[in-house]
Protein backbone atom coordinates (compact mmCIF):
# COMPACT_ATOMS: atom_id res chain seq x y z
CA UNK A 1 0.00 0.00 0.00
CA UNK A 2 1.62 3.27 -1.13
CA UNK A 3 0.16 5.18 1.83
CA UNK A 4 1.79 2.90 4.38
CA UNK A 5 5.14 2.87 2.59
CA UNK A 6 5.08 6.66 2.59
CA UNK A 7 4.19 6.81 6.29
CA UNK A 8 6.96 4.38 7.25
CA UNK A 9 9.44 6.41 5.24
CA UNK A 10 8.35 9.63 6.95
CA UNK A 11 8.37 7.99 10.38
CA UNK A 12 11.96 6.83 10.00
CA UNK A 13 12.92 10.42 9.08
CA UNK A 14 10.74 12.02 11.77
CA UNK A 15 8.85 13.85 9.05
CA UNK A 16 5.30 14.99 9.72
CA UNK A 17 2.60 13.20 7.69
CA UNK A 18 0.00 15.30 5.94
CA UNK A 19 -3.43 15.59 7.49
CA UNK A 20 -4.87 13.55 4.63
CA UNK A 21 -2.41 10.76 5.37
CA UNK A 22 -3.26 10.77 9.08
CA UNK A 23 -6.98 10.74 8.32
CA UNK A 24 -6.49 7.91 5.84
CA UNK A 25 -4.97 5.73 8.59
CA UNK A 26 -8.14 6.16 10.66
CA UNK A 27 -10.28 5.33 7.61
CA UNK A 28 -8.52 2.10 6.62
CA UNK A 29 -10.86 -0.92 6.38
CA UNK A 30 -10.53 -3.81 8.82
CA UNK A 31 -9.20 -5.99 6.00
CA UNK A 32 -6.08 -3.77 5.88
CA UNK A 33 -5.65 -3.43 9.66
CA UNK A 34 -2.77 -5.89 10.01
CA UNK A 35 -0.93 -4.05 7.25
CA UNK A 36 -1.38 -0.80 9.20
CA UNK A 37 -0.09 -2.42 12.41
CA UNK A 38 2.90 -3.91 10.58
CA UNK A 39 3.81 -0.56 9.03
CA UNK A 40 3.53 1.42 12.27
CA UNK A 41 5.40 -1.41 13.98
CA UNK A 42 8.42 -0.77 11.75
CA UNK A 43 8.52 2.82 12.97
CA UNK A 44 8.08 1.77 16.60
CA UNK A 45 10.88 -0.82 16.40
CA UNK A 46 13.21 1.61 14.60
CA UNK A 47 13.10 4.06 17.51
CA UNK A 48 12.38 1.77 20.48
CA UNK A 49 13.28 -1.78 19.51
CA UNK A 50 11.13 -4.39 21.25
CA UNK A 51 11.27 -2.72 24.66
CA UNK A 52 8.11 -1.96 26.66
CA UNK A 53 8.35 0.64 29.41
CA UNK A 54 6.18 -0.05 32.46
CA UNK A 55 4.59 2.81 34.38
CA UNK A 56 2.68 2.61 37.64
CA UNK A 57 -0.05 4.95 38.88
CA UNK A 58 -0.46 6.04 42.49
CA UNK A 59 -3.64 8.02 43.14
CA UNK A 60 -2.57 10.40 45.91
CA UNK A 61 -6.01 11.98 46.39
CA UNK A 62 -9.14 10.43 44.94
CA UNK A 63 -12.49 12.02 44.08
CA UNK A 64 -14.07 15.29 45.22
CA UNK A 65 -12.73 17.30 42.29
CA UNK A 66 -14.28 20.75 41.61
CA UNK A 67 -13.73 20.49 37.83
CA UNK A 68 -16.50 19.24 35.50
CA UNK A 69 -14.55 17.13 32.97
CA UNK A 70 -17.29 14.97 31.45
CA UNK A 71 -15.13 11.85 31.08
CA UNK A 72 -13.91 11.73 34.69
CA UNK A 73 -15.31 9.61 37.51
CA UNK A 74 -13.82 12.08 40.02
CA UNK A 75 -15.57 15.12 38.53
CA UNK A 76 -17.89 17.55 40.21
CA UNK A 77 -21.32 15.88 40.38
CA UNK A 78 -20.11 12.36 39.58
CA UNK A 79 -22.21 9.60 41.15
CA UNK A 80 -19.78 6.84 40.18
CA UNK A 81 -19.06 4.68 43.21
CA UNK A 82 -15.31 5.29 43.28
CA UNK A 83 -12.96 5.43 46.24
CA UNK A 84 -12.80 8.87 47.84
CA UNK A 85 -9.97 9.88 50.15
CA UNK A 86 -7.75 12.83 50.91
CA UNK A 87 -3.97 13.01 50.50
CA UNK A 88 -1.94 9.87 51.14
CA UNK A 89 0.98 10.38 53.51
CA UNK A 90 4.44 10.17 51.93
CA UNK A 91 5.14 6.75 53.45
CA UNK A 92 1.79 5.39 52.21
CA UNK A 93 2.48 6.65 48.70
CA UNK A 94 6.02 5.25 48.84
CA UNK A 95 4.72 1.82 49.86
CA UNK A 96 2.23 1.88 46.96
CA UNK A 97 4.95 2.93 44.54
CA UNK A 98 7.27 0.16 45.74
CA UNK A 99 4.71 -2.45 44.69
CA UNK A 100 4.77 -1.13 41.13
CA UNK A 101 8.57 -0.94 41.03
CA UNK A 102 8.77 -4.53 42.30
CA UNK A 103 6.50 -5.52 39.41
CA UNK A 104 8.90 -4.00 36.87
CA UNK A 105 7.77 -0.37 36.61
CA UNK A 106 10.55 2.14 36.00
CA UNK A 107 8.30 5.20 36.30
CA UNK A 108 5.84 6.02 39.07
CA UNK A 109 3.09 8.52 38.22
CA UNK A 110 1.74 10.49 41.19
CA UNK A 111 -1.75 11.79 40.47
CA UNK A 112 -4.06 13.97 42.55
CA UNK A 113 -7.57 15.12 41.71
CA UNK A 114 -8.33 18.83 41.70
CA UNK A 115 -7.97 21.92 39.57
CA UNK A 116 -4.35 22.38 40.52
CA UNK A 117 -2.05 22.23 43.53
CA UNK A 118 -1.68 24.83 46.24
CA UNK A 119 1.83 25.65 47.37
CA UNK A 120 1.20 23.42 50.42
CA UNK A 121 0.21 20.62 48.05
CA UNK A 122 3.49 21.05 46.16
CA UNK A 123 5.33 20.76 49.50
CA UNK A 124 3.41 17.59 50.28
CA UNK A 125 4.13 16.04 46.88
CA UNK A 126 7.78 17.06 47.15
CA UNK A 127 8.03 15.08 50.39
CA UNK A 128 6.39 12.12 48.67
CA UNK A 129 8.81 12.29 45.73
CA UNK A 130 11.75 12.26 48.16
CA UNK A 131 10.33 9.27 50.04
CA UNK A 132 9.83 7.30 46.82
CA UNK A 133 13.29 8.09 45.48
CA UNK A 134 14.97 7.31 48.80
CA UNK A 135 13.36 3.85 48.82
CA UNK A 136 13.58 2.99 45.11
CA UNK A 137 16.92 3.64 43.49
CA UNK A 138 16.77 4.85 39.90
CA UNK A 139 12.98 5.16 39.69
CA UNK A 140 11.52 7.96 37.58
CA UNK A 141 8.74 10.05 39.13
CA UNK A 142 6.09 11.88 37.11
CA UNK A 143 3.66 14.25 38.82
CA UNK A 144 0.12 14.92 37.58
CA UNK A 145 -1.51 17.50 39.81
CA UNK A 146 -3.60 19.61 37.44
CA UNK A 147 -2.99 23.17 36.31
CA UNK A 148 0.30 24.65 37.52
CA UNK A 149 0.86 28.17 38.78
CA UNK A 150 4.08 30.09 38.13
CA UNK A 151 7.06 28.56 39.90
CA UNK A 152 5.42 25.27 40.85
CA UNK A 153 6.98 23.24 38.04
CA UNK A 154 10.42 24.51 39.10
CA UNK A 155 9.75 23.47 42.70
CA UNK A 156 8.71 19.97 41.63
CA UNK A 157 11.87 19.69 39.53
CA UNK A 158 13.99 20.75 42.51
CA UNK A 159 12.23 18.13 44.63
CA UNK A 160 13.35 15.40 42.22
CA UNK A 161 10.41 15.04 39.82
CA UNK A 162 11.52 13.85 36.41
CA UNK A 163 8.33 14.54 34.44
CA UNK A 164 4.95 16.25 34.55
CA UNK A 165 1.75 14.96 32.95
CA UNK A 166 -1.11 17.11 31.75
CA UNK A 167 -3.19 15.80 28.86
CA UNK A 168 -4.82 17.90 26.14
CA UNK A 169 -7.47 15.14 25.90
CA UNK A 170 -9.30 16.35 22.80
CA UNK A 171 -9.12 18.93 20.03
CA UNK A 172 -9.19 22.64 20.77
CA UNK A 173 -12.39 23.00 18.71
CA UNK A 174 -14.35 20.53 20.86
CA UNK A 175 -12.72 21.09 24.26
CA UNK A 176 -15.52 23.33 25.50
CA UNK A 177 -18.02 20.50 24.96
CA UNK A 178 -16.07 18.26 27.37
CA UNK A 179 -15.07 20.73 30.10
CA UNK A 180 -16.30 24.20 31.08
CA UNK A 181 -14.39 24.93 34.30
CA UNK A 182 -11.04 25.46 32.55
CA UNK A 183 -9.88 25.93 28.98
CA UNK A 184 -7.79 24.13 26.40
CA UNK A 185 -5.34 27.05 26.60
CA UNK A 186 -4.96 26.43 30.35
CA UNK A 187 -3.81 22.90 29.58
CA UNK A 188 -1.35 24.01 26.91
CA UNK A 189 0.06 26.57 29.35
CA UNK A 190 0.73 23.90 31.98
CA UNK A 191 2.55 21.64 29.50
CA UNK A 192 4.68 24.61 28.48
CA UNK A 193 5.44 25.42 32.13
CA UNK A 194 6.67 21.84 32.63
CA UNK A 195 8.91 22.11 29.56
CA UNK A 196 10.33 25.45 30.67
CA UNK A 197 11.18 24.07 34.12
CA UNK A 198 13.24 21.25 32.63
CA UNK A 199 10.70 18.53 33.35
CA UNK A 200 10.04 15.86 30.74
CA UNK A 201 6.59 16.77 29.44
CA UNK A 202 3.93 14.06 29.20
CA UNK A 203 0.68 14.93 27.42
CA UNK A 204 -1.86 12.83 25.58
CA UNK A 205 -5.47 12.30 24.61
CA UNK A 206 -8.68 10.43 25.35
CA UNK A 207 -10.39 8.65 22.45
CA UNK A 208 -13.98 7.49 22.42
CA UNK A 209 -15.76 10.63 23.66
CA UNK A 210 -17.78 11.04 20.48
CA UNK A 211 -15.07 12.94 18.63
CA UNK A 212 -14.59 12.86 14.85
CA UNK A 213 -11.55 11.61 12.99
CA UNK A 214 -10.64 15.24 12.39
CA UNK A 215 -10.70 15.90 16.15
CA UNK A 216 -8.34 12.99 16.75
CA UNK A 217 -5.92 14.19 14.09
CA UNK A 218 -6.14 17.76 15.42
CA UNK A 219 -5.22 16.80 18.99
CA UNK A 220 -2.35 14.52 17.91
CA UNK A 221 -0.98 17.27 15.64
CA UNK A 222 -1.26 19.72 18.55
CA UNK A 223 0.65 17.28 20.73
CA UNK A 224 3.36 16.97 18.10
CA UNK A 225 3.70 20.76 18.10
CA UNK A 226 3.94 20.84 21.92
CA UNK A 227 6.63 18.14 21.62
CA UNK A 228 6.16 16.10 24.82
CA UNK A 229 8.45 13.14 25.43
CA UNK A 230 5.48 10.91 26.31
CA UNK A 231 2.04 10.71 24.69
CA UNK A 232 -0.47 8.60 26.66
CA UNK A 233 -3.40 7.37 24.57
CA UNK A 234 -6.42 6.79 26.81
CA UNK A 235 -9.57 5.03 25.68
CA UNK A 236 -12.64 6.37 27.47
CA UNK A 237 -13.83 4.19 30.34
CA UNK A 238 -17.57 5.00 30.38
CA UNK A 239 -18.32 5.17 34.10
CA UNK A 240 -21.97 5.08 35.05
CA UNK A 241 -22.68 8.32 36.90
CA UNK A 242 -20.72 10.53 34.49
CA UNK A 243 -22.04 12.48 31.46
CA UNK A 244 -20.18 10.14 29.08
CA UNK A 245 -21.29 6.96 30.81
CA UNK A 246 -23.24 5.83 27.72
CA UNK A 247 -20.50 6.57 25.16
CA UNK A 248 -19.43 3.19 23.78
CA UNK A 249 -17.91 4.25 20.45
CA UNK A 250 -14.76 2.16 20.24
CA UNK A 251 -13.87 -1.22 18.79
CA UNK A 252 -10.51 -2.98 19.17
CA UNK A 253 -9.83 -2.22 15.50
CA UNK A 254 -10.58 1.47 15.98
CA UNK A 255 -8.22 1.62 18.95
CA UNK A 256 -5.41 0.06 16.93
CA UNK A 257 -5.90 2.57 14.12
CA UNK A 258 -5.77 5.46 16.62
CA UNK A 259 -2.53 4.12 18.10
CA UNK A 260 -1.05 3.65 14.63
CA UNK A 261 -1.95 7.20 13.60
CA UNK A 262 -0.39 8.53 16.79
CA UNK A 263 2.80 6.58 16.11
CA UNK A 264 3.07 7.90 12.55
CA UNK A 265 2.56 11.51 13.68
CA UNK A 266 4.80 11.15 16.77
CA UNK A 267 7.31 8.53 15.61
CA UNK A 268 10.11 9.03 18.13
CA UNK A 269 8.18 9.72 21.35
CA UNK A 270 7.04 7.33 24.05
CA UNK A 271 3.53 6.37 22.96
CA UNK A 272 1.82 4.84 25.99
CA UNK A 273 -1.33 2.75 26.05
CA UNK A 274 -3.11 4.20 29.06
CA UNK A 275 -6.57 3.84 30.62
CA UNK A 276 -9.19 1.69 28.93
CA UNK A 277 -6.98 -0.77 27.05
CA UNK A 278 -8.54 -3.76 28.80
CA UNK A 279 -12.07 -2.46 28.17
CA UNK A 280 -11.68 -1.64 24.48
CA UNK A 281 -8.68 -3.53 23.07
CA UNK A 282 -9.51 -6.67 25.05
CA UNK A 283 -7.93 -9.76 23.44
CA UNK A 284 -6.17 -7.55 20.87
CA UNK A 285 -3.97 -5.86 23.48
CA UNK A 286 -0.82 -7.75 22.34
CA UNK A 287 -1.17 -6.26 18.83
CA UNK A 288 -1.08 -2.79 20.36
CA UNK A 289 2.43 -3.46 21.65
CA UNK A 290 3.59 -3.28 18.03
CA UNK A 291 2.41 0.36 18.03
CA UNK A 292 3.09 1.65 21.54
CA UNK A 293 6.28 1.21 23.54
CA UNK A 294 4.83 1.88 26.97
CA UNK A 295 1.90 0.77 29.14
CA UNK A 296 0.58 1.19 32.66
CA UNK A 297 1.07 -1.83 34.88
CA UNK A 298 -1.90 -3.03 36.91
CA UNK A 299 -4.68 -0.69 38.03
CA UNK A 300 -5.57 2.88 37.07
CA UNK A 301 -6.78 5.82 39.16
CA UNK A 302 -10.33 4.72 39.90
CA UNK A 303 -10.70 1.55 37.81
CA UNK A 304 -9.10 -1.87 37.93
CA UNK A 305 -6.81 -3.02 35.19
CA UNK A 306 -5.53 -6.36 34.02
CA UNK A 307 -3.55 -8.29 36.63
CA UNK A 308 0.07 -7.17 36.71
CA UNK A 309 1.23 -10.77 36.19
CA UNK A 310 -0.96 -10.99 33.07
CA UNK A 311 0.61 -7.78 31.74
CA UNK A 312 4.09 -9.27 32.07
CA UNK A 313 3.02 -12.56 30.46
CA UNK A 314 1.40 -10.67 27.58
CA UNK A 315 4.60 -8.72 26.91
CA UNK A 316 6.72 -11.86 26.90
CA UNK A 317 4.26 -13.91 24.83
CA UNK A 318 4.12 -11.16 22.19
CA UNK A 319 7.91 -11.29 21.83
CA UNK A 320 8.69 -8.04 23.65
CA UNK A 321 10.80 -7.35 26.72
CA UNK A 322 10.32 -5.12 29.75
CA UNK A 323 12.57 -2.08 29.60
CA UNK A 324 15.14 -2.12 32.40
CA UNK A 325 15.85 0.69 34.81
CA UNK A 326 19.31 1.05 33.28
CA UNK A 327 17.96 1.53 29.75
CA UNK A 328 17.19 4.96 28.32
CA UNK A 329 13.64 5.09 26.99
CA UNK A 330 13.99 7.84 24.40
CA UNK A 331 16.13 7.85 21.26
CA UNK A 332 19.47 9.58 21.71
CA UNK A 333 18.46 12.80 19.96
CA UNK A 334 15.50 13.24 22.34
CA UNK A 335 17.19 11.99 25.51
CA UNK A 336 19.90 14.60 24.97
CA UNK A 337 17.28 17.33 24.93
CA UNK A 338 17.84 18.21 21.30
CA UNK A 339 14.17 18.34 20.39
CA UNK A 340 12.96 20.85 22.94
CA UNK A 341 13.78 24.12 21.23
CA UNK A 342 10.32 25.60 21.71
CA UNK A 343 9.99 25.92 17.97
CA UNK A 344 7.32 23.37 17.19
CA UNK A 345 7.56 19.76 16.15
CA UNK A 346 10.88 17.98 16.30
CA UNK A 347 12.14 16.84 12.91
CA UNK A 348 8.96 17.97 11.23
CA UNK A 349 10.66 18.72 7.94
CA UNK A 350 8.46 21.72 7.31
CA UNK A 351 5.96 21.40 10.15
CA UNK A 352 2.37 22.45 10.43
CA UNK A 353 -0.77 20.74 9.23
CA UNK A 354 -1.06 20.31 5.50
CA UNK A 355 -3.32 18.59 3.02
CA UNK A 356 -7.04 19.12 2.54
CA UNK A 357 -9.73 18.71 5.17
CA UNK A 358 -11.64 16.11 3.19
CA UNK A 359 -13.40 13.78 5.63
CA UNK A 360 -12.82 10.04 5.33
CA UNK A 361 -15.64 7.59 5.42
CA UNK A 362 -16.57 7.01 9.06
CA UNK A 363 -17.76 3.63 10.28
CA UNK A 364 -21.07 3.28 12.09
CA UNK A 365 -20.83 4.18 15.79
CA UNK A 366 -21.13 1.46 18.38
CA UNK A 367 -24.52 1.06 20.03
CA UNK A 368 -25.63 0.42 23.60
CA UNK A 369 -26.00 -3.24 22.70
CA UNK A 370 -22.22 -3.40 22.14
CA UNK A 371 -21.39 -2.00 25.56
CA UNK A 372 -19.09 -4.15 27.72
CA UNK A 373 -20.09 -2.66 31.04
CA UNK A 374 -18.90 -5.85 32.73
CA UNK A 375 -15.32 -4.80 31.96
CA UNK A 376 -15.60 -1.51 33.88
CA UNK A 377 -14.54 -2.37 37.42
CA UNK A 378 -14.11 0.29 40.11
CA UNK A 379 -10.78 0.05 41.90
CA UNK A 380 -11.19 -1.32 45.44
CA UNK A 381 -7.56 -2.17 46.22
CA UNK A 382 -4.20 -0.49 46.47
CA UNK A 383 -3.74 3.18 47.35
CA UNK A 384 -6.38 4.44 49.78
CA UNK A 385 -7.39 0.94 50.89
CA UNK A 386 -6.07 -1.77 53.21
CA UNK A 387 -5.81 -4.28 50.35
CA UNK A 388 -2.63 -5.13 48.44
CA UNK A 389 -2.24 -3.28 45.13
CA UNK A 390 -2.35 -4.94 41.73
CA UNK A 391 1.17 -4.72 40.35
Amino acid sequence: MDLLNTLVDKGLRRELPTRDEALAVLATPDDDLLDVVAAAGKVRRHWFGRRVKLNYLVNLKSGLCPEDCSYCSQRLGSTAGILKYTWLKPDQASDAAAAGVAGGAKRVCLVASGRGPTDRDVDRVSETIKAIKDNNEGVEVCACLGLLSDGQAERLREAGADAYNHNLNTSEATYGEITTTHTYEDRVDTVQKAHAAGLSACSGLIAGMGETDEDLVDVVYSLRELDPDSVPVNFLIPFEGTPLGKEWNLTPQRCLRILAMTRFVCPDVEVRIAGGREVHLRTMQPLALHLANSIFLGDYLTSEGQAGKADLEMIADAGFEVEGADQVTLPEHRAAGGCHDGGGACGSGGGGACGSDAAPEVSEPRTAADARTDLVAVRRRGAGTDLAPNA
